[in-house]
């Protein structure tokens, strides 16, 4: 009888014990899945030896065996799940390493570990793309669930310029992210973390899941491309889409703009303000986040560096609805300006004192934003918004004059919302524009013609608007000075202010 059933399974009739047991494509796979998580398989020729096996054994299984899986209750398991882990144990491997202080060492061989690793997921992406045509295979979508989240990893890891990319290992990954979206059928990156329609939930969930264990206080500086990563992710999920993630996006952000380095604390403000622009204010309002948000935010103010200022107050600038209107709920509309005139404060408090050109133009550039944002409620401010002024008109800022335009900007927005402050001010502020227009005239820089010419329309338009708001006082104090001026330009822009229209109003709105 015992050889009688040896011959029965010789014959390949299964017996009821071997239906569940893993065959031997599984078996193979977990074999090469082992190589691939040993420590030394990331060297040389025995990583060589492995990925070169995995290969193989790719290029040599059918399509429908890399996708079919064995049912176990309510899940499909099997070789689809063993493709997930060989990929994620992939996506491991071309990681790059921790970044050191002394420069990036083994960048070289992260790029070609990388440039090997993208050929194998091409192949595997090409036979889940095989099993999709072929009509034998329909559990393709199980396959293909398990490999689309590190397949994407791997390829946004290497598609752009890092100190640990090659050409080569770009063009491979741009690739894979390219035969993933085809076999996914989504259009864009957009339409693949977010879905293409009702019946696709998108993969942006599984994306911050792989990325999630490196992304804590201890890890996330480990590899060095997570932050950018979850970065360039982030920015593809708009509304209304990104507001489901918020638990998931919101701490590794603050996490990111928290760190010493500068060039991390601009990557996570720039994913705070995406953040602020494309979810609800409700949402962010709900357990004091806007609060969390803004103190964060508030603190960078303190930190001297031009670039990191700039994404911080367009980020404030977005995040101020969202607090007033928290205010507003409250029932506290007075004090709904609160958060702005705070911040408009303490850079009128760096400016002044401000030495350093790309600061003053920073702070210059988005000046105009803040006096929008208040209105007439500027005249809170005028005492200190007047030194800035004139100190900021008197010091040239290089050809393109950024910085002076950008303060006149800020006069005549001044001046329109709070003009009836402005009448005591006019000698000051008659004499810093005089004195500019007469630098402007008979300066001999790099500045272009243009460039100049935009200065003084500027200048005389101020000037205008200063003698409408005093009530014709500036025209009185002009009218010695062009006897007495022999400079054409400087006689121009003096002659275009008295002919301007009788004094009138300005607009108090």
């Amino acid at each position: 009888m015992k050889l009688d059933s040896a011959e029965e399974e010789s014959r390949g009739v299964p017996s009821p014990l071997a239906e569940g047991s893993p065959s031997t494509l599984e078996l193979a796979f977990s074999k090469i899945l082992h190589g691939l998580s040993r420590p030394e398989s990331g060297q040389g020729n025995a990583r060589t030896a492995v990925l070169q096996d995995l290969g193989a054994l790719i290029e040599a299984a059918e399509c429908d065996e890399l996708c079919e899986g064995t049912r176990s209750g309510d899940s499909l398991r099997g070789m689809p799940e063993i493709l997930g882990q060989v990929a994620k144990a992939l996506e491991k491997l071309a990681a790059p390493p921790k970044e050191k202080a002394e420069g990036g060492d083994g960048h070289s061989e992260v790029a070609g570990k990388a440039t090997e690793v993208g050929l194998l997921f091409l192949k595997l992406l090409g036979k889940v793309e095989a099993a999709k045509s072929s009509p034998a295979c329909p559990a393709w979508k199980t396959g293909l669930r398990h490999l689309a989240g590190p397949a994407y990893v791997f390829a946004t890891t290497h598609r752009l310029k890092q100190p640990w990319t090659s050409p080569r290992s770009q063009r491979v990954a741009d690739e894979v992210l390219s035969l993933l979206l085809r076999v996914t059928e989504c259009s864009s990156v957009a339409g693949f973390l977010c879905g293409e329609n009702e019946d696709d939930r998108g993969r942006f969930a599984v994306v911050l899941g792989l990325l999630k264990p490196h992304l804590n206080k201890e890890s996330w500086k480990n590899n060095p491309a997570v932050k950018h990563v979850f970065s360039w992710s982030l920015q593809q999920v708009t509304q209304p889409w990104l507001s489901q993630h918020l638990e998931k996006i919101l701490p590794p952000s603050l996490l990111i703009s928290d760190d010493y380095q500068t060039e991390n604390k601009i990557l996570g403000v720039q994913c705070l303000h995406h953040i602020v622009i494309n979810v609800p204010a409700a949402d962010l309002l709900q357990y004091n986040r806007a609060q969390v948000l803004y103190h964060a935010l508030f603190n960078h103010l303190y930190m001297p560096e031009h670039h990191l200022i700039q994404a911080v107050l367009l980020c404030l600038l977005d995040l101020f609805p969202v607090l007033e209107k928290g205010l507003h709920w409250k029932g506290d509309a007075v004090r709904a300006t609160t958060h702005c005139h705070d911040v408009l404060q303490l850079i009128l408090t760096h400016m002044e004192p401000e030495h350093r050109l790309l600061l003053r133009r920073t702070y210059a550039r988005n000046l105009p934003a803040f006096v929008r944002k208040l209105g007439i409620l500027t005249v809170r401010h005028l005492k200190r918004l007047e030194p800035v002024i004139i100190g900021y008109l008197e010091v040239y800022d290089g050809p393109e004059e950024e910085t002076r335009l950008k303060i006149l900007e800020t006069l005549k927005l001044v001046m329109q919302y709070a003009w009836p402050r402005i009448p005591c001010r006019v000698v000051v502020l008659l004499k810093a524009l005089l004195k500019l227009i007469c630098d402007v005239a008979r300066d001999t820089s790099l500045t272009t013609e243009a460039t100049k010419c935009t200065l003084l329309q500027e200048a005389t338009d101020c000037l205008i608007l200063l003698d409408h708001c005093s009530q014709g006082q500036v025209k009185g104090l002009l009218s010695k000075i062009v006897l007495s001026c022999e400079d054409h330009t400087v006689v121009n822009c003096i002659r275009r202010v008295q002919q301007s229209s009788a004094a009138v109003p300005c607009d108090d709105s």
